[in-house]
């Protein structure tokens, strides 16, 4: 009887198990995201005063001595939130973002129509005795809210940074308040309170850098400057008691800096190797 020897381990063909696809996420900045913000706003006002008239509504000439222009700081804090859409292709990322921000922005000045011998400041009286300085403006501004609508673009200097600039629109409401004070013919002292919202339209230019924490979390650090142009604010009177009244012209420009944090919705993407 023939023997068949039984096949011992050498004499096998090694077999190969294939390794699984090396999974790696691929950072992608394409899709909607939202996020919120935070920082501060060095905010500036120019704001001239024009004197006129109530009675015959000509303009007044200031004399020497009085004050009706001045630059002053409008800063505070600011907060908000924003929401996007971005567009990847290789390096290059465009999008476009709006966003709208609560603003503690704020500031203050004082003006003068000064008086002198039967000078136009003191309508009434021809000789206002010295402690008479003239029709006085006690002036309040303060940024109450703005907001803007930009577009984005900007090179990835890693897959996970991102510089860009950006610019678009600017939108924002003033507020501006003011006391007119003056005295009466026979030395009563007279003032009236007056206040007005406006909101107003301008531009923003400005540039950032974000950095993705995740694939869907990202945090950025950002600067605009942003000029809501010169509008005219606020107008006050004393009459019928006084014949003077002062008009308002501002300027409001700012320089805001916040670091943000956005979530952009979808799904890491996965390429197998």
């Amino acid at each position: 009887m023939a023997v068949i020897p039984a096949a011992s381990a050498a004499d096998l063909a090694p077999r190969y198990t294939k390794a699984p696809p090396v999974m790696v996420e691929v950072w992608n900045w394409t899709g909607f995201y939202i996020g919120g913000n935070a920082g501060y706003s060095w905010g500036r006002s120019n704001s001239d005063v024009s004197y006129f008239n109530t009675a015959t509504g000509l303009p007044i000439v200031p004399p020497a001595g009085s004050i009706t222009s001045a630059a002053f700081d409008m800063d505070g804090g600011i907060a908000g939130g924003q929401a996007g859409y971005n567009w990847q292709t290789g390096s290059w990322v465009w999008g476009v973002e709006a966003d709208i921000q609560w603003s503690g922005e704020k500031g203050r000045a004082n003006y003068l129509c000064s008086a002198a011998v039967g000078g136009p400041c003191t309508p009434g009286l021809t000789a206002p005795p010295l402690s008479v300085v003239g029709t006085s403006l006690a002036l309040d501004q303060s940024l109450e809210w703005f907001g803007t609508a930009r577009l984005r673009g900007g090179f990835l200097v890693s897959p996970r940074v991102l510089l860009y600039a950006t610019g678009g629109l600017a939108y924002g409401s003033l507020k501006t308040s003011g006391t007119l004070s003056g005295v009466t013919a026979n030395l009563t002292p007279v003032s009236v309170f007056g206040s007005s919202s406006e909101t107003r339209l301008g531009w923003t230019v400005g540039a950032g850098v974000e950095g993705k924490i995740t694939q869907n979390w990202s945090a950025k650090l950002e600067y605009l400057y942003m000029d809501l142009g010169r509008y005219d604010s606020l107008t006050l009177s004393l009459a019928p008691v006084v014949p003077i009244g002062a008009r308002v012209s501002s300027h409001f420009t700012d320089h805001i800096l916040r670091a943000g944090i956005n979530y952009q919705f979808g799904g890491p993407v996965i390429a197998k190797y």
